[in-house]
């Protein structure tokens, strides 16, 4: 049975839920003849390292009653950061989790970055160095014959990329619309379901820890854009910024026009676009009202959803994925899976 040494940097809701998740899948990671041993595991303040492995049943007792890494009784340390890691050389894999800051892309670019110049694979769910270095750090990891395992940053477990890259192989890709947060998507349902205002439909996500406590990059549609230019990039072979894309969100919509739309028998939905138009690329995220004969109206709630549109293959819509901890940590888990398989992710990735 194969070992997969593997260190976790950030740990929030999704790191924790990628351990549970691998305490849980044993007995499927047995049967794929891999036996996953995490060995690190970093936050802000310091971190855990065990060169043997960390007990999954024990961090995750330890979790639900405590935040500090560093007053972990089996390895936590303040002196364990992401440097010990280079320093040791002694992962196969880093999953990086820390949160996204879509102007610098730190600290992730730092992680990814030098985990890829010293030969180390990374999967991340780390939106920033994707959507502002992806051909600078896909050059990097084919360098070092390594891979860079993304598909967490465009929908979490829907596979976007995936779907895109494979499905429509082949074929030249003309347009890509997408509803790609569960949170705005959420907070709609809400107002159309039960006939209540934008701020109420909000608070109730919030509640439910749907939406942040800043909500601001989802419901501004930032997050939005941030994916739809991971897919135009990666999928379009393009080399666009954010700034290319004309964006705006959902704060402004009333219950009014939520029950205008539903008497039509129309929705609204905030939807990213990138389409091909007499061969310049146009790209849009904003509100749309949408007929039941478009193949996204019943993506509802936490889902999420794409439609490809190439000029061999037709039409090509995914449709699922609901955002949370546990897919996104589950569409880690199927990256770090394939990459054991022997999945050449730079290979597929334009």
């Amino acid at each position: 049975m194969k070992i997969i040494k593997i260190a976790l940097i950030g740990y929030g809701s999704v790191g924790k839920a990628f351990l549970q998740l691998l305490y849980d899948k044993q007995n499927y990671l047995i049967n794929e003849e891999i036996n996953i041993k995490v060995i690190y595991i970093i936050a802000s303040n310091g971190g855990i390292y065990n060169a043997s492995g960390i007990d999954y049943k024990k961090i995750i007792k330890f979790s639900k009653n405590n935040t500090d890494l560093t007053k972990y009784p089996y390895g936590g340390s303040v002196k364990i950061n992401f440097n010990k890691i280079i320093e040791n050389n002694d992962v196969d894999i880093i999953v990086e989790m820390t949160p996204t800051n879509k102007d610098t892309g730190e600290p992730g670019m730092m992680h990814i970055t030098k985990a890829l110049k010293n030969g180390i694979n990374v999967i991340t769910s780390n939106k920033g160095p994707i959507l502002l270095a992806y051909r600078r750090l896909k050059k990097l990891a084919k360098e070092k014959n390594v891979q860079l395992g993304v598909g967490c940053t465009t929908g979490g477990a829907l596979p976007t990329i995936n779907g895109g890259m494979i499905d429509l192989a082949g074929s030249s890709i003309l347009s890509i619309e997408g509803i790609l947060n569960g949170t705005t998507n959420f907070i709609l349902k809400e107002m159309e379901d039960n006939q209540v205002t934008y701020a109420e439909a909000l608070k109730k996500a919030q509640k439910l820890n749907i939406a942040e406590t800043n909500p601001t990059l989802d419901v501004d549609g930032w997050d939005t854009a941030s994916k739809l230019l991971i897919l135009t990039n990666i999928l379009m072979n393009q080399d666009k910024t954010l700034n290319d894309i004309i964006v705006s969100g959902i704060t402004e919509i009333t219950p009014k026009q939520i029950k205008e739309a539903r008497l039509k028998g129309e929705k609204y939905k905030l939807i990213g676009k990138t389409e091909n138009i007499n061969g310049k690329l146009c790209m849009n995220v904003k509100l749309q009202k949408i007929k039941s004969t478009h193949p996204l109206y019943y993506v509802d709630g936490r889902n999420k959803g794409v439609r490809y549109t190439s000029d061999t293959l037709g039409d090509l819509t995914i449709l699922g994925g609901a955002s949370g901890a546990i897919p996104a940590a589950a569409s880690l888990l199927r990256d770090l899976i394939n990459i054991n398989r022997g999945y050449d992710f730079l290979r597929w990735y334009k």
